[in-house]
């Protein structure tokens, strides 16, 4: 992407972002995803209606009277962006492609932690390691962040899901709220999924294309395998081909929920033909509810 065109593309899509996350996110994150805890800052004297359970005895010992302890959240969290650069993001065939869509994802959760004083991390994957930058808070990392996603040129093509997803319990010690942005287009991660989400809150974003699942009748149609390059004709005439496609897509994708839902994982299903802001607000909505 020529510097012209990327630097119009990074201020739009903040613009975007920024407007998602005032209007529509605004209190939905931060009401969500709550700090790590609550840490002691002081004492003063008992007052009624106070909670008898933290008073402090030892002090209320020493200065003959009661005395209650004061906390504070433990506000700051560490959000990490772990999205899938790998050659079936190139695809979509309505508004945008998946490449397109975790880069609008990603902003909206970048600048959603930022506003909440919240660090933000990226870790781009295909079936290797393309690149990290480490969590730091503040705009001009988070527009740092969005320009890697935009402009990324990744050196491999393939997927490797379990690979990503111990490269990020090896990089990080504290826990992490991560959004894995993928069409999961993978299998055997099941097992690092597990362990990942042990340690970190591991929250996928799968994103979908329609024709993945309806393949329309447009004759013998040649296609390609964005990630091995292998070129296959298809005869999208057949109703039985046709049909037999979209079982295979909703078996997938009934697997891929399984999964989810066995090891106790969130997913927001993300489609490239409808509004990816709205599913956000949905989740938010839902999980709040919860807790």
């Amino acid at each position: 992407m020529l510097r012209k065109e990327l630097i119009k593309a990074v201020k739009h899509l903040e613009l975007v972002a920024r407007r998602a996350v005032n209007d529509q996110l605004a209190g939905q994150y931060q009401s969500v995803f709550k700090g790590r805890g609550m840490d002691f800052t002081d004492v003063r004297e008992y007052q009624p209606g106070d909670d008898i359970r933290v008073i402090d005895w030892n002090v209320s010992a020493r200065m003959n009277d009661l005395y209650i302890k004061q906390f504070v959240e433990e506000r700051e969290l560490t959000v990490l962006l772990l999205v899938d650069a790998s050659g079936s993001q190139t695809f979509g065939t309505y508004n945008r492609r998946k490449q397109e869509t975790a880069a609008e994802l990603a902003a909206l959760i970048a600048f959603s932690a930022i506003k909440n004083n919240d660090r933000v991390g990226l870790i781009t994957f295909t079936d290797q390691i393309e690149a990290f930058i480490p969590p730091k808070k503040g705009r001009k990392h988070v527009l740092r962040v969005i320009t890697e996603i935009l402009d990324f040129t990744p050196e491999r093509s393939g997927t490797d899901i379990p690979a990503a997803l111990e490269y990020l319990s090896r990089i990080t010690s504290k826990r992490a709220l991560t959004f894995v942005i993928s069409d999961f287009q993978d299998t055997d991660f099941e097992t690092s999924l597990s362990i990942a989400n042990r340690r970190h809150e591991i929250i996928p974003l799968v994103l979908e294309d329609p024709m993945e699942t309806e393949l329309p009748d447009m004759g013998l149609v040649p296609f390609e395998d964005p990630e091995t390059g292998e070129i296959f004709t298809v005869d999208t005439s057949s109703k039985r081909v046709r049909s037999e496609f979209r079982s295979e897509a909703l078996r997938r994708k009934k697997q891929l929920v399984r999964t989810f839902r066995k090891h106790k994982v969130d997913h927001i299903p993300i489609r490239t033909d409808a509004s990816h802001i709205e599913p956000l607000v949905q989740y938010f909505r839902t999980r709040s509810k919860r807790y």
